[in-house]
């Protein structure tokens, strides 16, 4: 364990560091593996850890939680980092850990930034983890699929750590400053809107907003022993000016409505205005992304398909790229959404089919067009009567494929507009065609 020397004080030490959670209680986040009841808080308070992989973006807690099982287990723990370590290294712990497992005592050995190891240095690890001579707990902000080797990621289990809520930032920011480790006793005076800021700021990252508090508590403004940070003192700390926006309350709601409504109004302009506060205040690129995917199918459908295959291409280059490259591509999206033609008939399709479905969710599969791969279900009627549609000369079979319940009911009603007309005039020709074959096929009965 490192000492701290004489000449060394704790609060010298940044405020990341300094406040560091000592147990899963003053963890920050992750309660989808840490909450009570949840299987990483189960393993760690057990002591039954297994060789896992901790995959998530910087400032969530991958090398802390490490550091928290060091704490709890009983098992010899090693700290290793990809950065300054080497096959010969490897072999070295490797080969301490054998020793140790012979006199019953397990190692668990940590490694951090896993994916910058090379394939080779990988395979070190291969048979000590697959013997049980080390269970290893990496950590990567990389995705394990490409970066690990795929025999070594076989042996371990993957925790997806999520970057950190708003609020989880600002529970941590107010222990900070309730706590002795941080400035607790200092008499820092610091709005709630401020705080806020600073957690959306820091964009999901624990050490940014730690490193962004110390920043600002150290440049307050003292008087009377209280330390004031002021709106005006953070913006010169994150370079950047305050826009009025919180991504958990009804702003957030605002503007994604007001970017929505202005793309369904055809107003390319107030479109990419509310794309921009959005942004600037610090929203993540890719729900945009996604919010624009919705719409290019909620409101666009097949008026023009592309809408679609652009916002999708949009949200690629957004989780390419990131901020603030990506805004031009969320641009581009925006503004053909705007001006592309309007249809709202896949949506109220689904909507009316749901209802359907809801209420009718025993609704047996017509016997036609169920599989029958096995005799039982050959004599039980099973695909009889079933016709492959490409073996028919207008690729068109006069088949029911909707419950008995429900024959004719019509839940696709395409419009005029752009591409869908002509859906519309191919539906109506295939109902129409449909429709004679039905009357050809009773009169022959």
């Amino acid at each position: 364990m490192q000492q701290t020397t004489l000449f060394e004080s704790t609060q010298e030490r940044p405020l990341a560091s300094r406040m560091r959670p000592r147990d899963l209680d003053e963890f920050a986040g992750q309660q989808h593996l840490l909450g009570p009841g949840k299987i990483l808080r189960q393993l760690i308070e057990a002591d039954r850890i297994s060789s896992m992989i901790f995959w998530g973006p910087p400032g969530v807690g991958k090398t802390t939680l490490a550091r928290i099982i060091a704490r709890r287990t009983k098992a010899e723990f090693v700290d290793f980092s990809a950065v300054t370590s080497g096959i010969k290294e490897i072999k070295a712990v490797m080969q301490t850990a054998e020793e140790s497992l012979r006199f019953g005592q397990k190692t668990i050995l940590f490694v951090d930034e896993i994916h910058r190891f090379n394939k080779a240095q990988q395979d070190a690890f291969l048979p000590y983890v697959e013997r049980g001579s080390i269970v290893l707990i990496g950590a990567t902000t990389e995705n394990p699929s490409f970066e690990i080797n795929s025999a070594l990621l076989s042996r371990c289990k993957v925790f997806v750590l999520n970057a950190l809520t708003p609020d989880d930032l600002t529970a941590l920011l107010r222990r900070a400053l309730a706590d002795r480790r941080g400035f607790g006793g200092q008499n820092v005076e610091i709005g709630d809107d401020e705080l806020y800021m600073i957690a959306n700021f820091a964009n999901g990252d624990a050490r940014t907003a730690l490193g962004t508090l110390e920043m600002a508590v150290l440049n307050g403004r003292r008087e009377q022993d209280k330390i004031y940070v002021e709106r005006a003192l953070l913006e010169q700390c994150i370079s950047k000016k305050s826009l009025l926006y919180d991504k958990k309350g009804e702003e957030h709601y605002n503007l994604i409505s007001a970017l929505h409504k202005s793309m369904r109004n055809s107003d390319p302009d107030a479109a990419v205005y509310w794309l921009a506060r959005m942004l600037e205040a610090g929203e993540d690129p890719l729900y945009v992304a996604r919010r624009l995917v919705r719409f290019a199918s909620e409101d666009i459908g097949l008026a023009d398909s592309r809408a679609l295959e652009i916002t999708v291409a949009a949200y690629q280059a957004c989780h390419f790229l990131g901020m603030p490259e990506c805004c031009v591509h969320l641009t581009h999206a925006v503004v053909y959404l705007s001006l592309a033609p309007r249809s709202n008939a896949l949506y109220l399709a689904y909507e009316r089919a749901k209802e359907d479905a809801l209420k009718m969710l025993d609704e047996p599969v017509p016997l036609v067009i169920r599989n029958a791969p096995t005799r039982l279900m050959k004599e039980l009627d099973y695909g009889k009567g079933y016709v492959y549609a490409h073996d028919t000369e207008e690729k068109l079979a006069d088949m029911d494929c909707l419950p008995e319940s429900l024959l004719g009911r019509r839940y696709y009603e395409p419009t005029d507009q752009g591409s869908e007309a002509r859906a519309k005039e191919n539906l109506t020709r295939i109902l129409a065609r449909r429709a004679e074959l039905r009357a050809a096929r009773k009169g022959s009965e």
